[in-house]
């Protein structure tokens, strides 16, 4: 991680690199801010899975990658943001982002988006405590 005007910029190998002029994520103040994360393989750039079910499970070991880097672990997180292709796909989404969770339960909000990067079915953003 480096140090940018009192924020950290979080960059790692283990998740996939931006795709744009953004950081993986930023920290500040004790609290890391994600990039929205989709489901690609961070050594490929491949979209990974083609089931919204698939999907979930890459973008959130995506996110447990950043987290990490980080300082953090999903267990940190205070709120995320999940958008989707198509509202029909909330039972697949909700079911994998709840068994990367356990019992641990942060605020959401879930959105429809009308399209998302690479044509994926889903991508999540996150806020989360650092330590």
């Amino acid at each position: 991680m480096r140090k940018t005007k009192g924020l950290g910029i979080v960059a790692t190998d283990a998740a996939p690199q931006a795709i744009g002029p953004y950081s993986q994520a930023v920290t500040t103040d004790g609290m890391i801010y994600t990039a929205g994360q989709i489901p690609t393989d961070p050594a490929t750039g491949q979209v990974v899975g083609r089931s919204t079910a698939e999907q979930t499970d890459q973008v959130m070991k995506n996110l447990r990658a950043i987290l990490e880097a980080a300082g953090s672990t999903l267990d940190n997180v205070v709120k995320t943001t999940v958008y989707l292709a198509d509202m029909a796909d909330f039972p697949q989404m909700n079911e994998v982002y709840a068994k990367h969770f356990g019992s641990h339960k942060p605020a959401r909000s879930t959105v429809q988006a009308a399209a998302l990067p690479k044509g994926v079915r889903v991508e999540i953003d996150a806020i989360a405590l650092r330590g």
